[in-house]
């Protein structure tokens, strides 16, 4: 058990503080769906929540250097989990991505994200002397492309992409050459032609409204021109809870979920949307402080990656609703709704709670 000198609860502080903004908006945007306070979305992320703290609690009283045996097992898990998606995955919108438990859905893809962090901070960490060679950098992105192309067949682009900057990170931080790293970026980069054509329809229509989304006002460009509407309206001080005209007149779809963040610029304004980056600021802050005071390469790469995963989703899900990335799919952390993804989030918690508390 942790004990309480050795608890983070700075951490835990800015994790609620963040949930709490989360659920003011998640209500907003869903409660005239609902019959009583806490009967639809809201509730159920609240369940989600106690869930993720249940894992939270749990995985920081394990020492994290006993993960490191699980690696592989994880990884291998979410690898057949993947696999089953593909054969008796729950379909909505076009999209397999869910395997349905009784009541509940989960998307094994969410936690493919904390499966690979686990596994790369295992095999970086035993092989850091060899980085200097190209071969464990390619074994690096051969672990993380078996799961990227299971996930991008969903499909899924926007949890796919994530996989990405994880690897590319947790690399530069283990010491990889970055002259290697710059050649295989360079090299992605020359065979987008190639990842554009496994792109469905619908995907690439997304991409191509990002540089005019009037070419489609009412399909594929019609959310990215309402969420930008809800968040340029909202002003200095917005329109105050529950008065969102975007929102609560359904013109913006997706609200719960990606494009929560318009919810918080229509109704809390500019000066909410700052408080929420402040916070997310805090919680990027805490997680490398904890990273720069762990003395041991395995804690600093867990570290590493469970804050490129939060860092590259928080600013890729506001760039989007804003109209600066295109539209891909992608939660905001512990505020979209969507239980994966919220429970993903704070395993990941957990285990930085686990290297703060031995560090």
């Amino acid at each position: 058990m942790i004990r309480l000198g050795r608890f983070d609860y700075t951490l835990v502080l800015i994790i609620l503080a963040i949930f709490i903004i989360g659920i003011g908006a998640l209500y907003s945007a869903t409660y005239q769906n609902s019959t009583q306070l806490f009967d639809g979305a809201t509730g159920r992320q609240i369940v989600w929540m106690g869930l993720g703290f249940a894992a939270f609690f749990l995985i920081a009283n394990v020492p994290y250097h006993r993960l490191l045996s699980g690696a592989w097992l994880f990884y291998f898990i979410c690898l057949i989990f993947l696999g089953l998606v593909l054969v008796m995955g729950h379909t909505r919108g076009g999209a397999t991505r869910w395997i349905q438990i009784g009541s509940f859905s989960l998307q094994p893809s969410e936690f493919t994200k904390i499966g690979l962090i686990l596994l790369l901070s295992s095999y970086l960490s035993n092989n850091r002397v060899e980085l200097r060679r190209i071969r464990p950098i390619m074994g690096v992105f051969l672990l993380m492309l078996i799961p990227f192309a299971l996930i991008l067949i969903e499909p899924d682009l926007g949890t796919a992409v994530v996989l990405i900057p994880i690897a590319f990170a947790m690399l530069y931080a283990a010491g990889a050459n970055a002259r290697y790293l710059l050649y295989i970026f360079i090299a992605g980069v020359a065979t987008s032609p190639i990842f554009w054509s496994l792109l469905k329809d619908y995907q690439k229509q997304r991409l191509m409204v990002f540089i005019n989304p009037n070419i489609d006002p009412l399909g594929a460009g019609y959310t990215i021109i309402q969420s930008k509407i809800a968040i340029g309206s909202g002003g200095l001080l917005g329109k105050g809870w529950l008065s969102g005209t975007q929102n609560q007149l359904n013109f913006l779809p997706e609200r719960h979920t990606d494009f929560i963040f318009s919810v918080i610029g229509e109704e809390w304004g500019f000066l909410g949307g700052a408080i929420l980056l402040f916070l997310y600021l805090l919680l990027i802050w805490r997680i490398l402080r904890i990273a720069t005071g762990t003395q041991d390469l395995y804690g600093q790469l867990l570290c590493v990656g469970v804050a490129t995963m939060i860092s590259f989703q928080i600013i890729v899900n506001i760039a989007m609703t804003i109209g600066l990335m295109p539209v891909v799919g992608m939660p905001l952390p512990l505020i979209s709704y969507g239980g994966s993804s919220l429970l993903n989030t704070m395993i990941g918690m957990g285990i930085l709670m686990s290297v703060s508390a031995r560090r």
